[in-house]
């Protein structure tokens, strides 16, 4: 697997809704990009969605767009969404307007989510790519 982005996150004030067995916590944030492909910051916020049950189950989707530049210095834009069941186990989708950039959106991707102050890192991982 090859990093191919780092993206640091700045959260904001989340919101909470408690239901009879879900708990929805919807977190704002910000975000930086760098990569060797991509390097660019969050359009507006995206929002970090979560929805943990009364039975301890959890689920994420993180949705955001950036915008910034491809590695021939190209502007461009990309929306990426990870999700998964646990910081350890999210899987993150790219769609992107570049055309240099393409084989993201069928790329097998990973990810892996540490916790900082004020925030997380997000690092997305790609398998077999040029």
């Amino acid at each position: 697997m090859k990093q191919i982005m780092t993206i640091r996150v700045t959260t904001l004030e989340p919101q909470i809704v408690s239901g009879n067995d879900t708990r929805v916590v919807m977190i704002p944030f910000s975000a930086e990009a760098n990569g060797s492909y991509f390097s660019g910051r969050t359009v507006y916020n995206g929002v970090d969605t979560q929805f943990i049950a009364s039975d301890g189950s959890f689920s994420l989707s993180a949705r955001y767009m950036l915008e910034g530049r491809d590695l021939n210095g190209t502007p461009c834009r990309l929306f990426i969404e990870n999700k998964g069941t646990s910081l350890e186990k999210c899987v993150p989708r790219i769609i992107t307007d570049d055309p240099e950039l393409r084989f993201l959106e069928t790329a097998q991707l990973t990810s892996s989510i540490e916790n900082i102050k004020g925030g997380v890192i997000v690092r997305i991982f790609a398998e077999d790519i040029r």
